[in-house]
């Protein structure tokens, strides 16, 4: 059985595809599983293919990656796509979850925008309350008018990023609407015995608490504390004065747990709400406010990090008091983003000192900064279901989120020719020449794109890349790509002369030739490439200002960029990854 020149081209296609995924070694075994799988037709006599399949992989493991990796985007459409799952059935099952009953919540605090460490828990709830038919959530927790205080523009913000991940709220809520319920629950806790307001001072009453002694205003009567309670909401108390504490176990081995503070006073006057200004001056702390939405929304199940077992912890005796059912809470473990700035202090830091230049920077890892590069939603929920419930530490490398973007972007992205670093080179020349490479390598129904090299005065002058031209020397041949293969006949200060050789791009494949991406001076245009941290000022190919604002594209041998701006005779790109 001889292979057929279609299924050799297969053959290379899979191998070229291993060695990309992994460090540029093709795996003979792998390549034989797969395309067996594709063309089973060929189990029976798998032995007299094995010698082709050899050869191929042996073939592509002499190459470079680079080569390999240019190889592929001509090879790739001969590659299956592998079919699409819905994210939501690649999740494990959800502890006591019943089918279109699971009610899910994400509660963000609109003091700042939302980043990657945020979207673990967001994309973990609203999957689930998907896959299980249920509801999803979304409570912004805005009750710190003085020291988390909400921003209008944050909530617009975070409306956003959960558009842009396709997030889709059956509910929203406001805190900051919900005061009056708050101190309704706080009356009742207050009748029932089980809260009391504490007016010692906070160094005082945590000098008790480390103890395990009661504070003097513990055993008040419930008649006692509801005038309190009514004081404090009637300006008797001034901010800092007096807290509205839960009863807890004064044994309990964290200090914080032990009669923790529900509500407290904060003077709107100075610290005015952006929702409902002055209108109410006692606020619920997290852990009261939480639990009881948590109540009242009928939330079954609480996905968020390991660092709120503790919060776990005190909310109980919010539903212990009341007599409710707590949800089910799952504590994942945290999220690590190596060289991802995420603090909201250091950013806003970073953009009034101008490190930044405001919160979508390429340098961070906030969603409106990953979106402007071009990072589509599907990626991060690839990644975030990598590491599921999972109470271990969960890094999101960013070569990961940008494996898995590039497996989405890589079938959309039209290729460009761009320069970061341009340096002149020319060669003789007497007429126009027109190179037509392809929009998309994989798809011919793209077309092709033109680009016209015009002599001056007897040469051709094109941009090469600097670090290209830094591995030249005198008497090399090298592939400008689609245009022809050159010799090196000199290479100076003013830039690289060159001499057209031939046009055969398969002896350029055979002696394993350079093959360098190229802008001709006459069909140049300016191209801003914003990278993380820095920026070029290169050319490209004029046929970038076809391109439109948010498009992703190519520029082949450099990366993926997102069009950021197409003004005039210039491009501004923002870099994705390679």
């Amino acid at each position: 059985m001889s292979v057929s020149p279609e299924d050799r081209d297969l053959i290379y296609a899979l191998a070229l595809d291993n060695a990309v995924k992994y460090g540029g070694k093709p795996s003979k075994g792998a390549v034989i599983g797969k395309f067996l799988h594709l063309r089973p037709e060929y189990k029976p006599r798998v032995k007299e293919i094995l010698p082709v399949i050899e050869e191929v992989v042996a073939k592509v493991a002499a190459m470079g990656p680079e080569r390999q990796a240019e190889e592929l985007e001509r090879y790739r459409h001969l590659l299956p796509e592998r079919p699409a799952r819905r994210a939501e059935e690649e999740l494990p099952p959800l502890p006591g979850a019943e089918r279109g009953r699971v009610v899910t919540r994400f509660a963000p605090n609109p003091d700042f925008v939302l980043h990657l460490g945020s979207v673990r828990p967001l994309l973990l709830s609203y999957m689930y309350a998907r896959k299980y038919e249920g509801r999803f959530i979304l409570r912004f927790e805005d009750t710190d008018p003085r020291t988390k205080r909400p921003r209008p523009e944050y909530y617009r913000m975070i409306l956003e990023d959960l558009r842009w991940l396709g997030v889709e709220p059956d509910e929203m809520y406001y805190q900051s609407d919900r005061l009056e319920l708050y101190y309704d629950v706080a009356r009742e806790l207050i009748r029932r015995g089980a809260a009391y307001v504490c007016t010692c001072s906070p160094g005082e009453f945590s000098a008790l608490a480390r103890e395990g002694r009661p504070c003097p205003h513990r055993g008040q009567s419930p008649g006692e504390n509801m005038s309190m309670f009514d004081e404090m909401l009637a300006g008797g108390y001034g901010e800092g004065e007096a807290v509205l504490r839960i009863k807890t176990d004064l044994s309990h081995p964290n200090v914080s747990v032990r009669d923790w503070p529900a509500l407290r006073i904060i003077d709107t006057g100075k610290h005015p709400h952006p929702r409902v200004g002055s209108r109410y001056r006692v606020w619920p702390l997290y852990n009261y406010s939480c639990a009881v939405d948590d109540h009242y929304m009928g939330v079954t199940h609480v996905i968020r990090g390991a660092e709120h077992l503790v919060n776990e912890e005190k909310q109980k005796y919010v539903y212990m008091h009341m007599g409710w059912k707590p949800p089910v809470a799952i504590h994942h473990g945290r999220v690590a983003i190596p060289d991802g700035v995420l603090s909201k202090s250091k950013i806003l830091a970073g953009i009034r000192r101008g490190i930044y230049s405001g919160i979508d920077d390429p340098q961070l890892a906030t969603l409106a900064a990953l979106r402007r590069r071009g990072f589509r939603p599907e990626a991060i929920r690839r990644v975030v279901l990598r590491g599921g419930l999972k109470a271990s530490l969960m890094t999101i490398d960013w070569s990961l989120l940008a494996a898995e973007n590039r497996a989405i972007v890589d079938r959309e992205a039209n290729r460009y020719f761009g320069v970061k670093e341009p340096v002149p080179a020319w060669f003789p020349c007497e007429r126009e020449l027109v190179a037509r490479p392809r929009r998309h390598p994989s798809d011919p129904s793209r077309g092709e794109r033109e680009i016209r090299v015009v002599p001056e005065e007897g040469r051709a002058k094109v941009y090469l890349e600097r670090g290209d031209v830094e591995r030249l020397s005198p008497g090399t041949q090298v592939r400008l790509i689609a245009l022809g293969n050159f010799r090196v006949a000199g290479v100076s200060g003013r830039g690289v002369e060159l001499e057209y050789v031939d046009n055969d791009v398969e002896r350029a494949k055979r002696e394993g030739l350079l093959f360098l991406h190229w802008v001709p001076r006459s069909h140049s245009i300016r191209l801003d490439l914003l990278y993380p941290g820095r920026s070029y000022a290169g050319v490209g190919e004029g046929n970038l200002l076809s391109e439109s604002v948010d498009r992703v594209v190519q520029l082949e041998r450099v990366g993926f960029f997102r069009v950021d701006s197409v003004s005039g005779g210039s491009v501004t790109l923002v870099y994705a990854h390679d």
